[in-house]
C-alpha cells in the first residue's frame, strides 16, 4: 500500500512540476497612480504620482497618427481616460478595459455620422509563440504577454490613463 502511495504521489508532482505558471501575478510595491503613453515614442509609463514605476515598449492601432474618430479607423485614441474594466479571458492573453468612448468622442463620432466604436484596451498579444512587430491593433495599445501579467497585477480599476500624440 506504501508503495502505491509512494508512486501516485510522485506522478501527482511531476503533473504539478509541468503545469505552466499562472499569469495572474502578485503586486505589492506602490500604488499605480497613473498611466502616461506616449503614442510618437511607443512608450507606455506606470506612475506613482510624479515618479516613474515601470516603463514598456508598446504597439498601437494599425493607423497611429491622430485620434481614434470613428470604428474602424485603426487609431488608438488620445486624451484622458480611465481603466475601467479587466478581462482575464481576453484573446490577446489578459487586458484592461480604457474608458474610449467618453462623451466628447461620441459627440464628434455622431457628427460624423459615425459609431465612435470601443473595446479599447491594453492588452498582451495575439499570437503567445511569436513576437509581434510593428503596430498591428485595431487601436488598443499592446505589449508581450509577461509584461501584461505585470501591468495586469499593478494597475487597479479606475486608474487614470492619459494618452498623448
Amino acid at each position: 500500500m506504501k508503495r502505491r502511495h509512494l508512486i501516485l504521489g510522485g506522478a501527482a508532482v511531476a503533473t504539478l512540476g509541468a503545469c505552466s505558471p499562472s499569469k495572474f501575478k502578485r503586486y505589492n510595491g506602490p500604488e499605480v497612480t497613473g498611466v502616461v503613453v506616449n503614442k510618437g515614442e511607443r512608450k507606455m509609463y506606470l506612475l506613482h504620482k510624479d515618479r516613474v514605476l515601470k516603463d514598456y515598449d508598446i504597439f498601437l492601432g494599425f493607423a497611429p497618427e491622430g485620434h481614434k474618430q470613428v470604428e474602424g479607423d485603426g487609431k488608438t485614441p488620445e486624451g484622458n481616460y480611465r481603466i475601467d474594466r479587466r478581462n482575464p479571458n481576453s484573446r490577446f492573453h489578459l487586458s484592461l478595459g480604457i474608458s474610449y468612448p467618453n462623451a466628447e468622442d461620441i459627440r464628434v463620432a455622431r457628427a460624423l455620422g459615425k459609431s465612435p466604436g470601443g473595446e479599447i484596451f491594453i492588452h498582451g498579444q495575439r499570437h503567445p509563440m511569436r513576437l509581434d512587430k510593428g503596430d498591428w491593433t485595431w487601436g488598443c495599445i499592446a505589449v508581450n504577454n509577461k509584461q501584461m501579467e505585470r501591468i495586469y497585477a499593478m494597475v487597479k480599476d479606475g486608474t487614470p490613463i492619459s494618452i498623448n500624440p
